[in-house]
Order: structure tokens, then sequence, then C-alpha cells
């Protein structure tokens, strides 16, 4: 373990970092009818400021398996895409040895509202090609219907078919940019 590694592990990262998109990813999960819907938006950016995290994602990029749903959750009764490119999350990052809390406030769909993201943090440390590096591992559950996401569809015993809870997920690989 190099020095950085062992000295910061208890700290919060200083200086900026900013995303490794080819080594992090965005996404969600829902319950829906007996299984799990998922997906991932391909498009996103985050920085990490001093221990303040900063994130956005390009709605139109999302990915699903299947183009009529990924249309779907484009169209006003999700995301409403056309009017609302982009969701937005920014807080505050909390560190207690690898366990991280992000405490701020996500906007999708032009409305915003508190949230936690709690999970994992890694680093920093310094990578093979001397890059310094920081990993984290972050989820939140927020109920969709507070965000004007109120669709769906009741299965023949009456429940509804898709979860009002939506976790949504980043893996993140935040690299020190040079002052």
């Amino acid at each position: 373990m190099s020095t950085i590694a062992q000295h910061e592990t208890t700290g919060i990262p200083t200086g900026t970092f900013a995303a490794d998109t080819v080594h992090s990813s965005v996404g969600f999960e829902v319950p829906y009818a007996v299984a799990t819907f998922s997906g991932t938006v391909t498009e996103f950016d985050a920085r990490l400021d001093d221990g303040k995290l900063e994130g956005s994602a390009r709605i139109e990029s999302i990915q699903l398996k299947d183009e009529n749903l990924q249309a779907h959750l484009l169209s006003p009764e999700f995301f409403d895409a056309e009017r609302h490119p982009v969701l937005a999350f920014a807080g505050d990052l909390h560190r207690d040895g690898d366990e991280a809390t992000v405490e701020g406030e996500i906007t999708m769909k032009g409305i915003t509202r508190p949230a936690v993201l709690r999970g994992t943090i890694v680093g920093p440390a310094v990578d093979h090609f001397g890059k310094t590096r920081v990993g984290l591992k972050l989820e939140a559950v927020v109920d969709r219907t507070a965000f004007d996401m109120n669709w769906n569809m009741p299965l023949p015993n009456g429940e509804p078919a898709l979860a009002n809870e939506v976790t949504l997920k980043a893996d993140l690989t935040l690299v020190a940019q040079e002052a």
C-alpha cells in the first residue's frame, strides 16, 4: 500500500478529482413484477472537489435491454428527457474508514429533493501510471413519485407492477486533476 493510501484512509481527499468514465458507471434498479428492472446511463460526469461531490447524467443516454422501454423512460411519464435532459446531484462527502456518506440534493425531471448516498470509499492511491485515484461506490434509494414519475400498471392480483422505490447506483473512479 502506498504512503498516500495509508495516510488518507480516514480523511476526505483534498484537491479536485474528476470521473474516469471508462472505469465508472451510473445506473438504477427498481423492483418490477417478480424481478428487478435495471439500466445504465452512459453519458455522465462527476467531480470531487475538497469533499464536495457533484455529478450529472444525460438522461437521453439511458441504456436498457429493450428499445421500447427506453423510449418509455424518456417520455413525460418518466424522465421527460426532452424538457429535463439532465439528472444532477451535489452533496458533501463524509468518511468513516472505508464507509462513505454523501448528503446532498438530487434533481430529476426539474424537481430537487434531499438525498443521502451511502457506500464505500477506497484511496486515495497512486495507480500504475502515477495518477492519484479515489474509488467511490454509492447507492441511494429514492421514491420516483416524489419526482413526478407516477406511471404504473396493475398486476392481475391488483398490486402495482413497478415499485416506487428506485435504487440509484454510482461506481466511480475519480482521478486527481493537475493544478
